[in-house]
């Protein structure tokens, strides 16, 4: 664990020099929690999707019994549950969706939804981590040690697993302080990120987390997956995605690969800033 913490470090002392990134004085936050409820199934997950629709892509599950935050309500497919039978599912603030036919609100309403944010963007079993800009490309002339690619994402933005795989690290990597406050150009590391190590011994790290991961190691993960949410922790001159593809585990320096090259032949392509 400490070479890898020694590799962050060094990967990302001159990751953001001379980079136009400040920081947002206007960051964005998390959708409000309009109410909460219950899930109430036959006892099995209830799953997470990323639109409206049974058919949407499965982000994740939430238990038998736990307790949401809701944020509003929106048509979409006709479901059939233990609760009700009903076409509205409810949005979490993270603009994914559970069928409200399985969950118990009780006598409280929820508002309608007005715009949501879409997924970003998918192409077979592999996808974008965020829907952002490219702003720093990888090893470039002015950067050789720059493993990776820069998406300007906003703060508070959610980045997703770009593939099914296993959480091999989430954590802090900071040379001094703290991963819970903004970083800086003299601060080296990672600052919160994690790792998830897919089939074909494939590594991708996500940097500069505004928080502690919403992953723990050891845990699966489904493609589009919330990992965490984008901040500016570490080594870093404002909020954005730093984003890492490694062709071999662990991840080093040497089996570094450009995310660029990867994605593209993938079907997948990062726009402009």
């Amino acid at each position: 664990m400490k070479r890898r913490h020694q590799y962050a470090a060094a990967a990302l002392l001159t990751a953001l020099s001379g980079n136009a990134l400040t920081a947002s004085p206007a960051a964005a936050a998390p959708a409000p929690v309009a109410g909460t409820g219950t899930v109430v199934t036959d006892g099995t997950p209830l799953n997470i999707r990323s639109a409206p629709s049974a058919s949407g892509l499965r982000t994740g599950t939430v238990a038998h019994g736990a307790t949401v935050s809701l944020v509003c309500k929106t048509a979409g497919q006709f479901i059939r549950g233990t609760v009700k039978n009903t076409g509205y599912w409810d949005r979490l603030s993270d603009n994914t969706y559970i069928s409200d036919a399985y969950v118990d609100r009780g006598s409280a309403d929820l508002p309608r939804c007005t715009t949501t944010t879409p997924l970003p963007a998918v192409s077979g079993s592999w996808m974008l981590p965020v829907t952002a800009g490219l702003i720093s490309d990888f090893r470039t002339p002015q950067r050789p040690t720059h493993d990776g690619v820069d998406l300007a994402a906003k703060r508070n933005t959610a980045i997703r697993s770009v593939s099914s795989g296993t959480v091999v690290t989430a954590e802090c990597n900071v040379s001094k302080g703290s991963c819970d406050k903004d970083g800086g150009p003299k601060i080296l590391g990672c600052g919160w990120y994690v790792e998830v190590l897919h089939p074909g011994n494939i590594v991708t790290r996500y940097c500069h987390l505004v928080r502690r991961p919403a992953v723990t190691v050891g845990q699966t993960v489904a493609r589009g997956t919330i990992l965490g949410y984008v901040g500016t922790s570490g080594n870093s001159s404002g909020p954005h995605l730093h984003f890492e593809v490694h062709i071999g585990a662990p991840a080093t320096r040497a089996n570094a690969f450009s995310p660029i090259a990867f994605m593209k032949t993938r079907g997948l392509t990062f726009g402009a800033a």
